[in-house]
């Protein structure tokens, strides 16, 4: 069950399947070439980058708890120091997709940076609005002189460095707050990874190329087998084609030559094929037709003919025979086909018929010309006509149609013999139906004929229910406009 699920999943080409797969190795490089540079490249160089921002850190700390409180407010107002944290800092990140990597790094950026730095200076990284870096500083070491550290960074929120300077340094009196409080400080370079984000989408479009090269590189590989596939079928159809190019990659080159020595053989054999129905013809009637002299001759003049009869009567059985086994061995593969009006070919066969006693009635629809080959669709419409006397009887008909890809002609009759699922059956050679026992000279090959006829082609052999009772033989034809 598993196996039919995947089989039905896979794409019916191999031009797909090839580049459904390429696209998968292809993206599949990527994925670990990314994960390689992850891990072993970019992680590491982020753990790096943490660790020496966090010796600034813990530096610029000491550097604040051992300045005088009037240069330390001046400093901490610089650096945007507040008591309370932001509320955008403390705001988790959106997941993205187009963010995902630089998630990734900020998550490893911090989980790196806080096992540096003391359990008592966390780090906030703030996305909302300026990518900055929050850290908790430790409080101030009490002293003389300075308003609040509150009241310093408050009043320089909103002017330059300079104008900082001197607000800060206007509001330095008494002494420093014992409270912890936080600065902003930017992101180093390495931490933020843009770069990368850049080589990925770079990896992608390389991904995407090597898939169109692929793509073309296959359907310049399909080409030879479309040709192999167009020859195969011209050599089914009975045609000779030419030979295949043998001048390709050395697979392909060794698949033409074997085919082309396919064809010749084929052709070969086909040559003794003729050679040898010839013979057959030829040897079999010649002492056929010796024996109808010799009883003729041999039968004394007045006496009883019923023998001859008789005999004669054997005699055209064995002939009818032999013609069917020819025509099933023939079947018209070697005739040159024509354009012609089929209409007119089923005319003059029902005027024939019509002859001889069997009137069909014509129904015939306006037909484009086609190319066929007419021996072998005389034979085709005459067996199909022929069966429908015999194990039909009566309603003999011929309707013909034409719709735009196809035309049908449908030889019917009242016949009450056998079904339609019957028929089907005795399109296999030497197979003979129920109701062919009370007739004698058949061999089971009529309708092995006419199919083999339609198939020569590109048709193929039908079997319906006539309404109103009895049976319709379809043979539908593809059209070929000449």
């Amino acid at each position: 069950m598993t196996r039919a699920l995947w089989q039905r999943a896979l794409p019916r080409t191999l031009l797909a399947r090839n580049i459904a797969l390429l696209i998968a190795l292809v993206m599949l490089s990527q994925v670990c070439s990314i994960g390689v540079l992850l891990h072993y490249v970019q992680r590491p160089r982020v753990e790096r980058a943490a660790a020496v921002f966090a010796t600034y850190v813990t530096t610029l700390d000491s550097l604040l708890a051992a300045t005088p409180p009037a240069a330390r407010a001046v400093l901490s107002a610089r650096l945007d120091a507040r008591e309370q944290l932001p509320p955008e800092a403390d705001a988790a990140p959106r997941p993205s997709l187009m963010r995902a990597y630089r998630n990734y790094q900020r998550g490893v950026f911090l989980d790196s940076l806080r096992k540096h730095l003391p359990a008592d200076m966390p780090a906030r990284w703030q996305t909302e609005g300026a990518q900055r870096l929050w850290i908790r500083m430790h409080a101030p070491v009490g002293g003389a002189g300075g308003s609040s550290l509150a009241d310093a960074a408050g009043h320089v929120s909103g002017h330059t460095s300079g104008d900082a300077s001197s607000h800060a340094s206007d509001h330095v009196s008494g002494r420093m707050p014992a409270a912890p409080y936080w600065i902003a400080l930017p992101i180093p370079e390495d931490a933020q990874g843009s770069g990368l984000e850049a080589a990925i989408l770079l990896s992608l479009g390389l991904g995407v190329l090597a898939a169109l090269a692929g793509y073309a590189i296959q359907l310049h590989l399909n080409e030879p087998l479309r040709e192999l596939t167009r020859a195969a079928r011209r050599v089914s159809a009975g045609e000779t084609p030419a030979p295949l190019p043998t001048d390709g990659p050395s697979e392909i080159a060794a698949v033409g030559s074997a085919f082309n020595q396919m064809t010749r053989a084929l052709q070969e054999a086909e040559a003794t094929r003729a050679l040898m129905l010839a013979g057959i013809s030829h040897d079999i009637r010649t002492p056929l037709t010796k024996l109808r002299l010799s009883m003729a001759m041999a039968m004394p003049q007045g006496g009883d003919s019923s023998f001859v009869i008789a005999a004669e009567s054997y005699l055209d059985q064995i002939e009818t025979i032999l013609q069917q086994f020819m025509d099933y061995a023939g079947s018209g593969e070697r005739e040159e086909a024509q354009a012609g009006d089929l209409n007119a070919l089923i005319e003059r066969l029902a005027g024939d018929f019509a002859g001889l006693g069997h009137a069909f009635e014509l129904s015939l629809g306006t037909l484009p010309p086609i190319v066929y080959r007419p021996i072998g669709m005389m034979r085709l419409l005459m067996n199909l006509m022929q069966n429908a006397i015999v194990y039909g009887g009566s309603g003999l008909a011929v309707r013909t149609w034409a719709t735009r890809d196809a035309l049908t002609v449908a030889v019917g009759d009242r016949g009450k013999g056998l079904s339609a699922a019957e028929l089907e059956k005795l399109k296999a050679p030497f197979q003979r139906g129920r109701n062919a026992r009370a007739h004698s000279g058949g061999t089971g090959l009529g309708l092995s004929i006419v199919e083999r006829i339609a198939r020569l082609h590109g048709g193929s052999l039908q079997f319906h229910a006539r309404e109103g009772g009895g049976l319709e033989v379809w043979v539908v034809l593809p059209v070929a406009r000449a």
